[in-house]
């Protein structure tokens, strides 16, 4: 049981199809297999074999399923880092998994050697990589693996903590790549575009290994750009868009965006899509879009709609195949339909656990389940409803609120773009509710408020708005909600 078999078969029967692209960079499936086996001949002469750790830190180009895969047929376990980390955020990953290897891509060299300082483990990606791997033995023997062992670490984003390393195994990466591929219907005519960071779990599982297992092919994004990705979708044929809702709000927003009809499927995931996003896509480019539920720990995708009449706008589908979900109660018992709590996954999908890390594990895993942070409900058909994080939550003067009830309302508003609720303390109320919005035309902060106020409870409508060019994202493209509070300058009412 090793990632690196689905494509060692693909390429004994689609040796000469394009696997990876950028522009005008091109891997083919034969190629990309030589390669990988190059790494791994690398690594083992280095010392490298099964359950070593190897850190990575590369960009969205070709490359990075070289080492990808490389690293996985030595046996050795993937820790893809985000290229674009500082040296002391470097030097603390590395210790905690006590990696033997950091490969880095050749622009950021620099950053990666002084994070691997006092190590001797610090290996540079040229940009004449493939043709130095051309001069290295490959290693065609795939290590032999359980289907146990630990594939990837990922590792959290550390907003709530200390970053934790999400252990990730064949099994779940492989099992979790295969339902997306089938889910989609991908197949070798199939073009995605690879839009979401190889880094991070999402990009891996869904773009990455769910095209090997498919045979299709991965039009690669450096980064992400409403304009270039548009280019690339029409210039590629490309036929399945996955991302998050940014990205998607990005495309609507785009004054060249027009026919799009190639587009046979669209994924979202990674955070709620507002509804009025959803059918403001939908109606514009005439393909729907399919959104789903997962974190890291459940390799990515634990739920997610399915297409046609079995869909339903606003929430986040039924458990995939082979996992189970429910909502609990504060007393851990099963809530019944319509009532929130939070949800729980059980299934292949779910973690090994965290990295050395037995008391963190135990707290999320009990008696099987992965207890998610995530606060939802499902209703009488079992489909289930993404209401907020458990942190996010506000509690004004004793009543509950939830974000993402009031972000709804503010993306009903026409200037509305983007648009993020949280709390902030407050002396008398425990907290009080502020929103932070990027505009797509002029209006007051008054305006916004009278609009939210018409719509929801008098407890829940935002007293104060700000307004910036655009909200702050993660690397992944998600709203960090974190950093918002040092955006604070509006006007309360």
């Amino acid at each position: 049981m090793n990632l690196a078999d689905r494509l060692h078969t693909a390429a004994a029967r689609l040796g000469g199809r394009a696997v990876l692209t950028l522009d005008e960079a091109r891997l083919t499936y034969g190629t990309l297999d030589e390669l990988s086996a190059r790494l791994a001949g690398l690594l083992r002469g280095r010392g490298i074999g099964p359950g070593d750790r190897v850190a990575i830190m590369l960009p969205n180009v070709p490359e990075f399923g070289v080492v990808y895969y490389g690293v996985l047929r030595a046996g050795a376990v993937v820790v893809p880092l985000d290229p674009l980390l500082k040296r002391r955020e470097i030097a603390a990953y590395l210790g905690d998994c006590g990696a033997r290897l950091l490969i880095a891509w050749h622009a950021f060299a620099e950053t990666a050697e002084a994070g691997s300082a006092g190590t001797d483990c610090f290996f540079v990606v040229p940009g004449e990589f493939r043709r130095l791997l051309r001069g290295v033995a490959a290693e065609h023997e795939i290590a032999d693996l359980e289907h146990d062992d630990t594939a990837v670490i990922h590792y959290t984003s550390g907003t709530t903590g200390r970053p934790k390393g999400i252990e990730l195994t064949h099994a779940n990466l492989g099992g979790n790549a295969a339902t997306v591929a089938r889910m989609h219907a991908l197949g070798v005519d199939d073009v995605v575009l690879g839009a979401l960071p190889l880094y991070h779990t999402f990009g891996q599982t869904c773009s990455l290994n769910a095209t090997v297992h498919a045979g299709a092919r991965l039009t690669l994004l450096g980064r992400f750009d409403a304009g270039r990705a548009l280019e690339v979708i029409r210039r590629d044929g490309v036929t399945v868009f996955q991302g998050v809702p940014t990205m998607f709000i990005a495309l609507l927003d785009h004054p060249g965006a027009s026919d799009m009809s190639m587009l046979r499927v669209c994924a979202s995931g990674g955070a709620a899509l507002p509804l009025d996003v959803l059918r403001a896509y939908e109606a514009r480019f005439g393909c729907e879009i399919v959104e789903g539920y997962g974190l890291s720990e459940t390799s990515p995708v634990a739920a997610t709609n399915r297409g046609g009449v079995h869909r339903r706008p606003g929430s986040i589908g039924w458990p995939i195949r082979g996992v189970e979900m429910k909502v609990l109660g504060d007393d851990g018992r099963e809530l019944p339909a319509g009532e929130i709590g939070e949800i729980v996954v059980r299934g292949p999908n779910v973690m090994k656990g965290y990295w050395n890390d037995p008391v963190a594990t135990a707290e999320v895993i009990r008696d099987g389940w992965f207890h998610t942070g995530d606060l939802g409900r499902v209703d009488g058909d079992g489909y289930f409803f993404l209401v907020d994080r458990r942190r996010d939550v506000i509690i004004r003067g004793g009543y509950t609120v939830y974000p993402r009830e009031v972000e709804e309302v503010l993306y009903e508003h026409p200037a509305v773009r983007q648009a993020a609720v949280f709390g902030v303390p407050h002396p008398g109320l425990g907290e009080e509710i502020e929103a932070v919005v990027a505009l797509r035309a002029e209006v007051t902060c008054e305006e916004l408020r009278d609009f939210v106020r018409e719509r929801v409870a008098a407890y829940k409508y935002p007293r104060h708005v700000s307004f910036v060019d655009e909200l702050p994202m993660s690397p992944t493209g998600k709203i960090l909600k974190r950093a918002l509070p040092r955006l604070r300058a509006g006007t309360y009412g």
